[in-house]
């Protein structure tokens, strides 16, 4: 399967782990993720502003960029963009729907991109997670050499992945994706009432005590639950509930570090992949340590 793909800036950049290890267990899925040629950066965000139509021309640019990979056969009449940064999957879904359900909008957008091709309006905006779940669970427990028995692990969603509704990837209320992808993986999966709650997003620049608070809740309600370790599927949330336990720390003594992964990561591990597809060096609470404990790595036993 070849499939269209989007890496988003991060990736390149602080949240390279979380592309080499998804890369890593796509192939193994039998899945070829191909990066999009001259991909620019989705734009961060949508705008919620209706006449502000200039911010889409970054999200739809990258939309005409599958159409070429298409039309040069590079991915054959697979319409799909793959994403896994959640934030870069809602901009561009959003940014998607809003172009097929306002003609004038497209023709606006594809007027001033003159030098492009127009975009038609062909191409579906997937997250990873959705991808897997189309594979199905039973392929993912299949290809599984090091089941996480023992290890109790609470998937975080944020905001990116579930809302607004018509963009989610699961039920806004009760998602299941992550939850299913767990215990496909032989984990034990640890239910936490603050996995909807946001981050603090972007407000980790302007104040980051309000995201220490908010990471803080977010993260001992998973302890306080069970869980030895956070999932998640978005590089700002990772920062702020992985990075930011620094500053948790400071502001409560109580607090215990926990190890935040990102999903591709826990699949790499569970697939029984070379250690090297991990890149636990760019997570910021070190998670080996939780790991040796559950006999999970350090065994030579990598693929």
């Amino acid at each position: 399967m070849k499939v269209s793909y989007y890496p988003g800036c991060t990736l390149k950049t602080k949240a390279r782990n979380f592309e080499t290890s998804a890369l890593a267990v796509a192939e193994k899925l039998g899945i070829e993720l191909i990066e999009l040629s001259r991909w620019n950066c989705c734009g961060t965000v949508f705008s919620l502003t209706d006449d502000d139509l200039i911010h889409h021309v970054a999200p739809i640019r990258n939309l005409i960029r599958v159409q070429e990979m298409n039309k040069n056969g590079l991915v054959e009449n697979d319409h799909r963009l793959v994403t896994l940064c959640s934030m870069c999957y809602n901009t561009l879904k959003r940014a998607n729907i809003r172009v097929k359900e306002k003609p004038d909008d497209l023709k606006k957008i594809n007027d001033f991109m003159y030098l492009e091709e127009d975009y038609k309006g062909n191409v579906e905006v997937i997250h990873f997670l959705e991808l897997i779940k189309d594979i199905g669970f039973e392929k993912i427990k299949e290809n599984v050499t090091n089941p996480f028995k023992g290890l109790k692990i609470a998937p975080y969603y944020g905001c990116m992945l579930l809302r607004p509704k018509e963009v989610g990837i699961d039920d806004p209320e009760e998602p299941v994706i992550q939850e299913e992808l767990i215990f496909a993986l032989g984990a034990e999966v640890i239910d936490n009432p603050y996995k909807k709650v946001c981050c603090g997003s972007y407000q980790t620049i302007r104040d980051k005590q309000v995201v220490s608070n908010l990471a803080y809740d977010i993260l001992t309600h998973a302890q306080n639950a069970g869980a030895e370790a956070i999932s998640l599927s978005c590089p700002l949330c990772a920062f702020n509930l992985d990075s930011r336990q620094k500053e948790i720390k400071e502001k409560h003594s109580d607090f215990t570090r926990i190890p935040v992964f990102y999903f591709t990561q826990l699949m790499a591990i569970g697939f029984g992949l070379n250690e090297d597809y991990y890149g636990f060096d760019l997570n910021y609470v070190n998670p080996e340590p939780l790991l040796k404990e559950k006999n999970l790595i350090g065994r030579n036993n990598a693929k």
